[in-house]
């Protein structure tokens, strides 16, 4: 029987025995995020970080319905990732976002909260970053559009393929359908990625790490 559930997230109950792995993996990155954010934030970058995670909060608010119960919507790793320069700093936010949406709207199940913060904080943060690092010499804006749809693309096909194992979507027609949405959602998310950084260039360049502001793209190791 199909499932009705029209959520921002994976609900629970869709991921059925596999939920426990994802929240193993969950806590693992959760634990090196914080680690990282122990080591790199500070009073002048933790506001920047606040703001755009509030951004991320409202824009995930905007979702499409999609088959078998959940939806597309845009996830934001690759504007924290590459802002941050390092997808630890997505994990950390999609993470704070993710638990704050769960247990305040009600957004994505607590079970399935850590295939959310797989999917969306990790996945999306690394493809995000390392997207951007291996394609920056094309282009700062073509390379930060590319790296911000890439990684809200596949984490959308990370998704569906959970589901899939899980038993909840079908795996060719599920991961077609998120593909397809996604394709679109990605497009959004990568002007809207290139906007705000750009936007943030032109304000407070200060902000902004070497990689992204300055016109001599340099390797970030």
């Amino acid at each position: 029987m199909k499932k009705e559930v029209k959520k921002m997230h994976v609900p629970d109950g869709f991921l059925g025995w596999t939920w426990p792995i994802y929240w193993i993996i969950a806590i693992i990155v959760l634990a090196y995020s914080l680690k990282w954010a122990r080591e790199n934030l500070d009073e002048r970058n933790i506001p920047l970080l606040a703001v755009l995670a509030a951004g991320i909060f409202a824009i995930q608010a905007m979702n499409v319905p999609i088959p078998w119960g959940t939806s597309g919507h845009m996830v934001g790793a690759a504007l924290i990732a590459i802002i941050f320069v390092s997808p630890w700093a997505a994990v950390l936010v999609l993470s704070i976002v993710l638990i704050l949406q769960g247990l305040i709207f009600g957004d994505g199940g607590m079970t399935a909260l850590g295939a959310n913060i797989v999917n969306m904080g990790l996945i999306g943060g690394f493809v995000g970053f390392y997207g951007y690092k291996s394609i920056k010499g094309i282009g700062k804006v073509p390379a930060i559009f590319i790296a911000a749809w890439a990684a809200t693309f596949l984490a959308s096909i990370a998704c569906a393929i959970e589901l899939a194992i899980a038993g909840t979507f079908p795996l060719v027609a599920g991961v077609a359908s998120m593909a397809l949405y996604h394709a679109v959602i990605g497009v959004i998310e990568g002007v809207i990625t290139v906007v705000v950084i750009m936007g943030i260039g032109r304000v407070r360049p200060d902000l902004l790490p070497e990689w992204v502001s300055s016109q001599k793209q340099e390797a970030v190791e």
